[in-house]
Parts: structure tokens; sequence; C-alpha cells
């Protein structure tokens, strides 16, 4: 089983250095450090419950350098069913204690026991077949797929309480364990891809040693692999990956049937034909079922998915919120994480971080947006998974844009055949309004001051209607050296229409170090008090604002309009 990097949670800086030999055994996981707690750490949090739920619900194998107790109360409410969580282990803040907690199917004592044999202690392994035989059998290595759970409880139990097993098939890691083996037992382990029925006193173990290729259009794919696979008398666990021909990176029925059947899908490149592939990757150049529209190929091996033919590239353009992690959305996290290679305005990128060493950064001036789109779709033609990263929205002024440009420009088939998706993140207009309250409570205007991209007299005539036609207004790009007088314009446009006590929102950096937010009148307001960096609200003739209790004032925009219901 592949795991995901693990997150190595620590709450001060006394378990900083453990965290660090930890994280020497694995180099893609990241340290989260509780923020004012914690100096160094590679990502912060402020809450420690919410931080590693959503990292358990996101299924990402959870080292926290705590007490026990603390993380058994946090993630108590998310213990539905065994089988379905990642490793949760917690270490003694010296390094002097290691135990698994959760995830005896996922591997959890597999990763307590290199990280106690790196701190040079014993893993406080509990799970009974494990301290007996050496190994847990339902939870069978990489390349290895289990036929029933709830039948290999049972097994397991009889294991235990004194029952002799016999073994059945070649299975390198099983002839390691300490099992009470006797030609003559009741018990069997069963290791093949041959297709069985299950059978109470039977432990079924596949070996992932069956590829699928698949040529042309197959109506109801899943299904008619699944009845190719029955009538050659072959397991469906057995399945490593579907194979196809590059010409069909796009396939949507390709995509589903991989998604049905919980496996990889590869593409055979350039010239080779999908069964010569099929062929040369499982060296069994006889072992073919099937027709010319599903063949199926077994190896005498466990196959490796990575190394036959290529994935289809993937390219996500993600927004990363204002800048704060929390307000960072989580698949925007899990994209991150997965990618080759990231892309993006220097700035916006090294927020996006820290990466792993195997990833790639691409760093470019916030100018080269086209460059960077096309650039983003040659790594992922080749097979990558490639991140464009903007921050706040990627559709708000931003790069999902550029992206689908440079594609709708393109006649590159290899680009349109790339996985594309736009995952959202949180814009500046709203982090900013959700300080405030809620000016943007009712209808609104988004609006660039920019004119780099557009002719300043269509910003112009837009505002003058935007304006009169009494919407609150939200001002991106509102100044810079370049452009110092539209601002002072636009304020004088939109002052003909609002009266001057009409509410203005300044939020600068918001969600990054260093925000300031403060809220004025229209008539106060002067182009001094803005830079590139502040996000300008300004309300419309019903916004209203009231004192908060700390000092502050809320600003809210009523859902009503008019008279109030």
């Amino acid at each position: 089983m592949a795991l995901n990097a693990p997150a190595i949670v620590i709450l001060g800086n006394g378990s900083l250095a453990t965290a660090r030999k930890i994280q020497q055994v694995y180099p893609g996981s990241l340290i989260h450090g509780l923020a004012e707690r914690v100096d160094g750490a590679d990502r912060v949090y402020r809450e420690f419950g919410a931080t590693l739920r959503e990292l358990y619900q996101q299924d990402t194998p959870i080292i926290a350098l705590c007490a026990a107790g603390i993380v058994i109360r946090t993630l108590a409410p998310l213990l539905l069913e065994k089988g379905a969580e990642p490793p949760v282990l917690v270490v003694a803040e010296d390094g002097s204690a290691v135990v698994p907690l959760l995830g005896g199917l996922g591997g959890v004592n597999v990763l307590a026991r290199e990280i106690a044999a790196h701190l040079d202690v014993v893993a406080a392994i509990t799970t009974s077949g494990e301290l007996r035989f050496g190994t847990c059998l339902l939870n069978p290595p990489s390349g290895y797929a289990l036929g029933d759970l709830e039948l290999g409880k049972r097994f397991v139990s009889d294991l235990l309480a004194g029952e002799t097993v016999r073994i059945e098939g070649a299975a390198p890691w099983l002839a390691q364990a300490q099992l009470p083996e006797d030609p003559q037992a009741r018990l069997t382990v069963h290791v093949g891809h041959a297709e069985r029925e299950p059978a109470a006193n039977e432990l079924m173990i596949y070996p992932r040693n069956v590829l699928v290729a698949v040529s042309g259009d197959v109506a109801n794919l899943p299904g008619s692999i699944r009845a190719a696979l029955h009538q050659a008398k072959i397991a469906v666990q057995s399945v490593a990956c579907l194979l196809a021909a590059d010409t069909e990176l796009a396939s949507p029925g390709l995509r589903e049937a991989a998604l049905e059947l919980g496996v990889p899908l590869r593409f055979a490149a350039g010239a080779e034909s999908v069964r010569a592939l099929a062929r040369r990757a499982t060296e069994q150049p006889a072992a073919f079922y099937g027709d010319d529209e599903i063949s199926i190929a077994v190896a005498e091996q466990p196959l490796d998915p990575l190394t036959i033919g290529r994935p289809r590239g993937r390219l996500a353009v993600i927004g990363l919120g204002p800048g704060a992690a929390e307000l960072m959305v989580p698949a925007v996290k899990a994209e991150l994480a997965r990618a080759n290679d990231v892309l993006g305005y220097e700035t916006y990128v090294r927020m996006a971080g820290p990466f792993r060493a195997d990833q790639v950064m691409h760093c470019t001036d916030n100018r080269e947006e086209m460059q960077r789109a096309r650039h983003a779709f040659e790594l992922a033609a080749q097979g990558r998974s490639v991140v464009v990263v903007s921050s706040g929205d990627p559709g708000v002024f931003a790069m999902a844009a550029a992206v689908l440009e440079a594609l709708h420009e393109s006649t590159d088939a290899n680009w349109h055949n790339v996985d594309l998706e736009i995952l959202p993140g949180v814009s500046a207009s709203l982090a900013t309004a959700a300080q405030a309250g809620a000016p943007l409570g009712h209808d609104f205007c988004v609006m660039s001051l920019s004119d780099n991209l557009k002719p300043w007299s269509i910003i112009e005539k837009r505002l003058d209607l935007a304006a009169e036609a009494d919407l609150a207004l939200a001002f991106y790009n509102p100044i810079s050296r370049s452009r110092p007088w539209q601002l002072g314009r636009a304020l004088e446009i939109v002052a003909q229409h609002r009266l001057p006590h009409t509410p203005v929102v300044l939020g600068r950096d918001i969600g990054r170090p260093g925000q300031t937010m403060r809220v004025t009148t229209l008539g106060q307001l002067t182009p001094d008090q803005v830079d590139m960096r502040t996000m300008v609200l300004i309300g419309s003739s019903t916004t209203c604002v009231f004192p908060r209790a700390d000092g502050g004032e809320w600003v809210y925009t009523p859902r009503w309009y008019g008279n109030k219901p």
C-alpha cells in the first residue's frame, strides 16, 4: 500500500528536534507547528483539533508529538469503521516512545517500527497478530491485495487461538513471517490471481499481477472488463492497472472504469501498440486472454504501474486564498502535495510551500502569465502533475483565464488531452469582507482598476454604471507607482452616485502577517491611504456601520433593499 507523506504535528519548540529526526525518515513529510509556540515549522496551524481532523479526513498519516490522550479525544468523533483510517501514531517529545494508535490495516506498525529504529527505541506494538507472527496478514504489502476483510479477521482470530495454517502460492513476504505452518492444516492462505469463491477457512491474497489493455470504444467499460476477467477466471482484485493508447488520454469512459476498479490508468505512448506494451510489461507474450477490444495479460510477479507506459498529464490551477494556511481549501493542499511541478509568480509559489526535494518550482515574473500557462501545458503534456499557483481565487483576475486562453489558442492535441481542473480559493474581496462583517451581503460588483489589459475608458464606463446601479463595489489593483491617478478618478465617478458618508473598508494584506483593516467613508477616502496590496470595498446606499464590542466597527449590507420587509 502506497501511503501519502506523513504530517508531523507538534505543539511546542521542545518537540522540534525530534520532529526533524523523524522527517529524515520521510523526506516528503512536513512539520506542522502551533502558531506563536513553534519557530521553524514547515507549516503553521492555529487549532490543534481542527488541523488533526482535517489531516485525518484527507487520509494523511499523522505523527503527533504529544500525549496520546489528546489525539484520541480529538479523533474519537471520526472513528467510524476499522480499515478506513490512515495511520496515526504518537511519539514522545524526546523521542523515547513510539506508540501506534490507529491504522493497523493502513501500515501504522510499519511506520512505528521505522521511526523507532531511527530513534533507537522499541516501538510499542500491541497488535496481537503482528506480535505473534511478525506480519499483518490483513495488510499485505504493496503489490498484493486482501480478498475479504471480515473473513480475514475471523481467520487471524483462529490462528491466534492456536490453529495452524498451510500456504498455497508464492509470496516472499509470507515466507519471512513466523506462521505456524502445517501441510495438513484446516486453515489456508491462498496466494494467486485466480477467481475463487471465498471460504471461511481460507484467506485470499491476490498478487496485483494482471494488466488489462483496452483498445477502441467499449460500451459499459467497467462491466465489460469485469465480464472479460470472469470469463478468463481472473480475480478483479489482481488487476494492477488499465492500459490504453495515448490517443484515448481524454476518454471519460476509461477514467470512470479506472475509478470504479480502483486502479491506475496508464497509456502507451507513441508508435508502440497497447498489446505490445502489455506483453513487454508482463514479460508473458503467451499469457493473453480476451479479444481485440479488451485483452488481459498476466505476469508472474506483481506489477509496478509506474513503470508501465505513462500517466495522463494533469494541470491544476489553484487559489491559495488570501495567504493564511487555514484559509486554503483542503483540495488545494492535496493538489500541492501530489504535484511534480509548481509554476507561478515567485511570491505566490513561496506562499504555497514548503515543497519536497523532488518537486520542481518554476518561478516567473508576475507579468509573464501567458508564457507560464504555455509552459504548464508543455509539462503536463509529458504526463507530469502540474500546479499553477494564484493568490486568492484563480478565476478572479488571476491565472485560470490565462490558462484557458492558452488552451483555446492551441491546436496541440496533447495540450487538449491534459486533465485540466480549476480549484477555487478565498478571493481577497471575500476575505476582506469577512473581516469587516458583510459589506458584500447584497448585490455587488468586482472590478480591477488596472488598465494594463483593458482601456481606461471601459473602466470608467463600467464604474459609472455600477455606481449608478447602487451596487457595493470591490476594487482590485487600485493603485500602483505606474498608475498613480486612476483611483482618484474612480472615486470621483463613484461620488457622483454615492453620499460622502457611504462606508468604505480598506483591507491590506488580509490573511497575511501584518494585515490591517480600517473603516472610513467615501468622503474621507483619499488615494494616499491605499496601495497595490489594499482591497477597497465601497458600500451601497444601504450599507450600515455599528460599533463592535472590542472598539472596532461592523460593516454590513442588508439582504433587503428599499423598505425593510
